[in-house]
């Protein structure tokens, strides 16, 4: 069977390594190939490209014959047989996890394999980080084997899962406004197969455009999410708004930290846009931020002074230790932070 690709090739990803001779693709660009490394400590988008390719092969061919293995107890001469040639000549997939723990035999056995792979065989290899098995990792990024890296990377960043889910909803087909794609990261920030979830059912049960309306209608009592409502109301100049807002947070389980997590995000973006000029994308680009919230930043900058927004960040790095055990009563810290926000840092 001739292997397609399953998208077409664009340029590496952040964070892989130049110094390689094979294709580096991110988790939706993965295809076929005789060898499929899936490397990196992400293992959601691992496991939905390892997914993604499966689903791909099987359309190609529904006789596709799925085996897997594990690195860590391999068997000698397991995946020879494996990979050997059926009666009826079906190709095979052949799925290997926990190489980062692989036994030495694995190693000695793939690295011969990668010599002569076996036709109409696809082996996807899925090493989730470490040292462990590095000299095979340096043999298939050199060109042994004609493999492809697949590079599932922590999305660390809420540029990076906004973007994620931004590409959820542009593959369905689906509108989303800049307002609610943001309100959905930040209420499941912490786990990405949770915002991917969401995303689906949004997608599933949404017929026209998804909003913020929407968002704060399914997911509304996400923790996260109302820190950054309270953060959104005192920056607005909603005192009361933003008190009332942090009492329902706080009865419903809210823990204040994150809650000053969530002022310090924003002010910090608004101190790095303060007294900059420039267009949303080349800002967006020179801050390392989404364009989107260099437009929200520079919305909440309107009528605030440098010494305002200065004493904002004095007042801002005091409740934060005070949340985190400086003072006995955090709650009345994060409420005094409030006021000082909501004046615009002025007295």
């Amino acid at each position: 069977m001739a292997a397609r690709t399953a998208s077409s090739g664009r340029p590496a990803p952040r964070g892989a390594s130049k110094a390689v001779a094979i294709p580096q693709l991110a988790w939706h660009q993965v295809r076929p190939a005789p060898i499929v490394l899936v490397s990196g400590t992400e293992v959601f988008l691992a496991e939905r490209a390892i997914r993604q390719l499966r689903d791909f092969l099987k359309l190609e061919d529904p006789s596709l014959e799925i085996s897997d293995v594990q690195a860590d107890s391999y068997a000698p001469g397991e995946l020879l047989t494996m990979a050997s040639p059926s009666l009826f000549g079906e190709p095979r997939l052949i799925r290997v996890s926990s190489v980062e723990k692989c036994s030495d035999t694995f190693l000695t056995e793939v690295l011969d394999y990668l010599q002569n792979p076996a036709e109409d065989t696809y082996v996807v290899l899925r090493h989730g980080g470490g040292v462990r098995g590095k000299k095979l990792l340096d043999a298939i990024r050199s060109g042994v084997g004609g493999a492809v890296e697949v590079v599932c990377a922590e999305l660390k960043k809420d540029t990076d899962r906004h973007d994620f889910a931004s590409a959820e909803f542009k593959t369905a087909g689906k509108r989303v406004t800049p307002s609610a794609l943001r309100s959905l990261v930040a209420a499941f920030s912490g786990d990405l197969a949770e915002l991917s979830a969401a995303c689906q059912q949004l997608i599933a049960d949404v017929g026209a455009e998804v909003t913020e309306t929407t968002v704060d209608r399914y997911y509304g009592g996400r923790v996260e999410a109302n820190a950054f409502k309270v953060a959104d109301a005192a920056i607005a100049g909603h005192q009361g708004e933003a008190l009332v807002i942090l009492r329902h947070a706080l009865s419903s389980g809210a823990d204040p930290v994150p809650v000053v997590a969530a002022f310090a995000m924003k002010i910090r973006t608004m101190a790095k846009l303060c007294g900059v000029r420039g267009g949303s994308a080349q800002l967006a680009s020179q801050f390392g931020l989404a364009p989107w919230q260099v437009e929200r930043a520079q919305r909440d900058l309107r009528n605030w002074s440098d010494e305002g927004l200065a004493r904002c960040v004095v007042a801002l790095a005091e409740t934060d230790a005070a949340v985190k055990g400086a003072q006995r009563d955090p709650v009345f810290a994060l409420e005094r932070l409030i006021g000082v926000i909501a004046r615009r840092g002025e007295s």
